[in-house]
């Protein structure tokens, strides 16, 4: 069971981080670029917990605990203005930049 609590906090950090690359590439907000970084890092922290929690259930799940709370994003700029769920869900901005 740890296991699969490891590798599912693992795949919701990995789908955050490709969200906020698409939202960088789509808008050039750099917050968002910063956000993709804490959570290039948050991801590797928590696969070696998940790694871990095969020797030691412990010390994994307080290796993925210690990656959830690098994964903070902190405060960004509005992106959305007028997108639905679906679009919120897979970051598809309003906001395209300016090239």
């Amino acid at each position: 069971m740890y296991l699969e609590i490891a590798m599912f906090a693992y795949f919701v950090v990995l789908f955050l981080t490709l969200r906020d690359i698409r939202i960088f590439k789509r808008t050039g907000y750099y917050s968002y670029r910063k956000g993709a970084l804490k959570g290039l890092a948050a991801s590797s922290l928590i696969l070696i917990g998940a790694i871990a929690v095969k020797a030691k259930p412990d010390l994994g799940l307080l290796f993925v605990l210690i990656g959830l709370f690098v994964n903070r994003k902190g405060i960004r700029e509005r992106v959305f203005t007028s997108a639905g769920t679906l679009d919120r869900f897979l970051g598809k901005t309003d906001y395209v930049k300016r090239k």
